[in-house]
């Protein structure tokens, strides 16, 4: 009595994916411009232009209907090996009768994947920060109670990071997707604890999906390798990284063969 109960298994697995032809010529074509820019810019202007090209990396990354501002009845299949993976996992997923937590940092994203989900009839909702609070408890209890008591089955949980990072309990869940990775290790640990935490009695499965080659590859093995340095380093977010020489930038930003 007083001692919590031993959590069950979590097991952590990075999915090193590749860039399809569009991806990679945007990156290419979107690295070699700003370069250019940040080169011949001011300090005032070259900090802006860096988070700028951070963004614009990982966004192209991610899918590149989000770079690119497409929304609506766009494709998105064979795009992005990041979609396609989700798609595979989350149809295990729902065929094993689980439940995923599947995490973006941006927005944009997550209406993304919300329609794509609608259109292959998933059975989803999606919290962000524009969430109303009554409404974010009502989607947590919806959740909570998927497919028990005759209750309709809600086997997807899309969040933004920042809005579903801290303080929900989602022990439903048996797996934690992160479609795009944080710069700060603890934050992306908060958000798979939405999950995996005192309530939870199945083996939670957590998967990260990092861009071979790209900048999500590079800062994924700075954040392997220096753990505690990356954490006070890397702890205000992309904007730490402003302060790289274009020398180190150019090096973090180009793509690997």
């Amino acid at each position: 009595p007083g001692i919590a109960p031993e959590l069950p298994a979590k097991t952590e697995t990075d999915h090193p994916l590749s860039l399809t032809r569009e991806q990679t010529v945007l990156y290419e074509a979107f690295v070699r411009e700003t370069m250019e820019r940040i080169e011949r810019s001011d300090p005032d202007a070259r900090r802006g232009l860096v988070l700028a090209l951070l963004t614009g990396l990982k966004q192209i990354c991610n899918h590149p209907a989000q770079f690119l501002k497409q929304s609506g009845a766009v494709r998105l299949g064979g795009r992005s090996e990041k979609l396609d993976l989700l798609d595979e996992i989350l149809s295990t997923v729902v065929t094993e009768d689980g439940a995923a937590l599947v995490f973006t940092q941006y927005v944009a994203m997550g209406r993304l994947l919300s329609d794509h989900f609608a259109a292959a009839g998933i059975a989803h909702q999606f919290l962000h920060g524009s969430t109303p609070v009554r409404e974010r408890e009502a989607m947590v209890a919806r959740f909570q109670q998927s497919g028990q008591d005759g209750a309709a089955a809600v086997p997807v949980f899309l969040l933004s990071l920042k809005a579903g990072g801290t303080g929900l309990n989602l022990t439903r869940a048996d797996h934690v997707i992160h479609v795009d990775r944080w710069w700060n290790p603890a934050v992306e640990e908060q958000a798979t604890d939405r999950a995996y935490r005192i309530g939870q009695t199945r083996p939670v499965q957590v998967h990260r999906m990092i861009m071979r080659g790209t900048i999500e590859e590079k800062v994924a093995e700075l954040l392997g390798r220096k753990r505690a340095l990356a954490d006070a380093v890397l702890g205000s977010g992309e904007a730490a990284l402003t302060e790289l020489s274009n020398d180190e930038l150019r090096d973090l930003v180009t793509l690997r063969r």
